[in-house]
């Protein structure tokens, strides 16, 4: 018999864990009118929930070491804050905004790197590098593009949200870095 921890580290454990968020707002929507979820809500979110944490136990399932599980996981769960406010309120101004999309380019370019690196550390670290240096492109050509005039928008927004997944994805780089490092070999007793 599976322990529950473990039966949570499968591909159904998952399917039970993206249910039981979903039914947060699903309740929260039977008691306030502040919580109105469509559909097509709860379509997305399952699919991001559950595409997010099969990823995480089919990518972790067979790593050695604690510091490669927690690398991938910090490069996911960063993704998938990026994808979730991008949906959810948007990263630039206050809704729906042409700016937005730009972050697509970011997904696309740790999907690509993970995918050239086939999850090798080294290769890992540099596609995390590589989102950290796309985000403060997004900022540069969002401030040159005026998107601060947005309504909810502000150069200081910008650069914060920008600042703050840049910063996340530099520290998921240092962890792959970090994980890709060979063990010191160990010295005979003196």
């Amino acid at each position: 018999m599976k322990t529950p921890v473990r039966f949570f580290y499968s591909i159904p454990g998952v399917a039970v864990l993206t249910a039981l968020v979903l039914s947060i707002p699903l309740i929260a929507m039977q008691v306030t009118t502040e919580v109105q979820w469509r559909a097509g809500d709860f379509l997305i979110m399952g699919m991001l929930l559950f595409s997010t944490g099969s990823a995480f136990v089919v990518i972790t399932r067979n790593l050695p070491t604690l510091i490669q599980r927690v690398a991938f996981a910090a490069a996911l769960a960063t993704t998938f804050m990026l994808v979730w406010v991008n949906l959810a309120v948007g990263l630039i101004g206050s809704g729906a905004h042409a700016g937005n999309l730009m972050y697509v380019a970011v997904v696309a370019v740790v999907l690509i790197g993970t995918s050239v690196s086939r999850f090798a550390a080294r290769g890992m670290a540099l596609t995390m590098f590589a989102a950290a240096l796309t985000l403060a492109i997004i900022a540069a050509i969002a401030l040159l593009a005026n998107m601060q005039a947005y309504p909810g928008s502000s150069v200081a927004e910008i650069l914060a949200v920008n600042t703050c997944f840049a910063f996340l994805y530099a520290v998921t780089g240092l962890l792959f870095r970090y994980a890709g490092v060979p063990p010191a070999p160990e010295q005979p007793p003196v």
